[in-house]
């Protein structure tokens, strides 16, 4: 007798993805905590067990730590978290800001809202983003002050891009040189950018617009 699977797939929703919690080893947490300041207010999205918040709440003044998931955020809230460690158990896609942020912390490969986070955090104040949102497998510290450039107007070398995208622009091969290696141009408007429009109603029926990677 034959038995056959039937294997179905579905396509993951921008919900689904931001849900997801995946922790990481200690290296790249260590990347992350030291680009801590003892006068940071970091807002941590996809806090997920908290491991990484607690560890930045010893370095930091204070760490709000947001998680969707209720289950995830209830099992590490068990133990006794330190007093300028504060847990929201929420969307943040949908939560605002909290006053008094300098910094973001977006630990979240898989992410696809980089630019609602990029924009909500500069709006209210905060200068910079640690994330490995964009890159993947490196850390990197996102001026949220920075004058980007249109993706036109950069020269031959990588770039990085609100929308979540990264690559190389190309260009003649006697203008490369190491250096190149070693600066990132970012940039706006980039061939992966798609702009469409999602609308979430929460209850205050809040519109949020996300920008789409075109794979």
């Amino acid at each position: 007798m034959t038995v056959r699977t039937l294997k179905t797939e579905a396509a993951l929703s921008h919900a689904d993805w931001e849900a997801m919690f995946a922790p990481y080893d200690r290296p790249t947490y260590q990347s992350v905590l030291d680009q801590l300041h003892p006068d940071d207010v970091v807002l941590d999205i996809g806090a997920g067990d908290l491991r990484l918040a607690r560890q930045m709440a010893r370095i930091a003044l204070k760490v709000y730590a947001v998680e969707v998931n209720a289950r995830v955020l209830d099992k590490a809230a068990r133990d006794p978290v330190p007093p300028n460690l504060i847990t929201i158990c929420a969307d943040a896609r949908l939560l605002d800001v909290p006053p008094g942020i300098t910094t973001g912390v977006l630990m979240m490969r898989h992410c696809t809202c980089f630019r609602l986070y990029h924009d909500e955090l500069r709006n209210a104040g905060a200068a910079r983003l640690i994330t490995n949102a964009r890159w993947r497998m490196d850390v990197e510290v996102v001026d949220l002050t920075c004058q980007r450039i249109s993706y036109p107007d950069a020269g031959m070398g990588w770039y990085a891009c609100l929308c979540g995208g990264t690559g190389f622009r190309e260009g003649p091969v006697e203008h490369w040189s190491f250096e190149m290696d070693k600066i990132v141009q970012e940039v706006s408007s980039c061939p992966r950018c798609i702009e469409t429009h999602v609308i979430l109603n929460d209850r205050g029926g809040r519109r949020v617009t996300f920008r789409r990677v075109n794979e």
